[in-house]
């Protein structure tokens, strides 16, 4: 059913233009970019089975045009398109006003990066942020791919990308996509390898962040820094 079918007072954009944008559900919001359902199924119905197969706003923000593609009602390409481009257009947002803060100096701060960057990656990721003495963000790298068992995180290379950042700090960081962010023995190893390594070269390790979808964990926190 189109949005235009629906009651005045059940459609979407009316209710923005009455209320506000906060008056409206996160279904609702998703409904006015979706602007038709399917047949049996309205565009209300579809926006709610949308957030619901990938977890929320959160899920749908990392989702990809092939996964779009997986929905029924997601085919065309048009429509496709317009959606990931809005959620592309989202994470870059929230990343400048992440990137924008005074510093990511607090555990909390840091987490919330990279909840956005890396929770929702199908493959482990090992990346690191790299900052200046004020703990401000230079830049975020993805330098390895596959489990921390399996794929070989080379120290030589975190350094030498330290020092092409001049970074007086790091921050380590990896996901689990299995959704457990509880460090493994290989995470402590890695953790202390990295940070003589990197000492090496008078650049402080700050944390070790574990992260997964609505979950993050700091190995700084828990004392194993």
């Amino acid at each position: 059913m189109p949005l235009k079918d629906l009651p005045a007072d059940a459609r979407p954009r009316e209710k923005l233009l009455a209320r506000g944008p906060g008056a409206l559900s996160d279904a609702e919001l998703l409904a006015l970019l979706l602007r038709t359902g399917l047949a049996g199924k309205g565009v209300l119905q579809l926006a709610q089975e949308l957030l619901d197969s990938f977890g929320g706003l959160a899920g749908l923000l990392h989702a990809t045009a092939d996964d779009l593609k997986r929905i029924k009602g997601l085919g065309g390409p048009a429509k496709r398109a317009e959606l990931v481009a809005v959620l592309e257009l989202a994470r870059r947002v929230l990343a400048e006003q992440l990137r924008e803060r005074a510093a990511l100096d607090t555990p909390q701060s840091v987490k919330e990066y990279l909840q956005l960057h890396l929770a929702h990656k199908k493959h482990e990721s090992f990346a690191v942020l790299f900052l200046d003495n004020q703990h401000k963000l230079l830049a975020l790298e993805e330098l390895f791919r596959g489990t921390l068992a399996q794929t070989s995180v080379y120290p030589r290379e975190v350094v030498l990308r330290a020092l092409h950042h001049h970074a007086a700090a790091v921050v380590l960081a990896h996901n689990h996509p299995s959704g457990t962010v509880q460090p493994s023995r290989a995470d402590e190893a890695l953790t202390q390898a990295l940070k003589a390594a990197l000492a090496l070269v008078d650049v402080r390790v700050l944390d070790h962040m574990i992260v997964a979808p609505g979950l993050a964990l700091s190995m700084a926190e828990k004392g194993l820094i």
